[in-house]
């Protein structure tokens, strides 16, 4: 099992940022993917890093605004989110595979509110 426990959501006006965290603790993993849900929206992802290589992949929608990293000796994941837009409002989830073939995620977290005012 792993757990995760994101942190660092809240209130932002547009055009500003805020860095959200994901603890991991338990058993080792592959990748850490960050998610979001607006409400009456499906959940959508928004970006990944492979835990050992520090490779990332990023939904269009964000590239060049949000940045994810780790921090591996702390089993720490950040998105580090910039020009933040209203449509970025969501529960930003953080998650974690078990293998980098699949594009599953097996654990996840139980969200951080991100609220963007216009």
């Amino acid at each position: 099992q792993v757990q995760l426990v994101e942190s660092g959501g809240g209130l932002v006006q547009a055009g500003g940022s805020l860095r959200l965290s994901c603890a991991a603790s338990g058993r080792t993993f592959v990748r850490l993917g960050w998610f979001r849900q607006a409400p009456g929206k499906e959940r959508e992802f928004v970006a990944s890093i492979r835990w050992s290589s520090g490779t990332t992949f990023y939904a269009d929608s964000v590239k060049g605004r949000f940045t994810i990293s780790r921090d591996y000796s702390k089993n720490m994941g950040y998105l580090q989110m910039n020009s933040l837009k209203p449509e970025d409002t969501a529960v930003y989830y953080c998650a974690a595979a078990n293998s980098v073939v699949s594009s599953r995620y097996d654990y996840w977290g139980q969200g951080t509110q991100v609220t963007v005012s216009s």
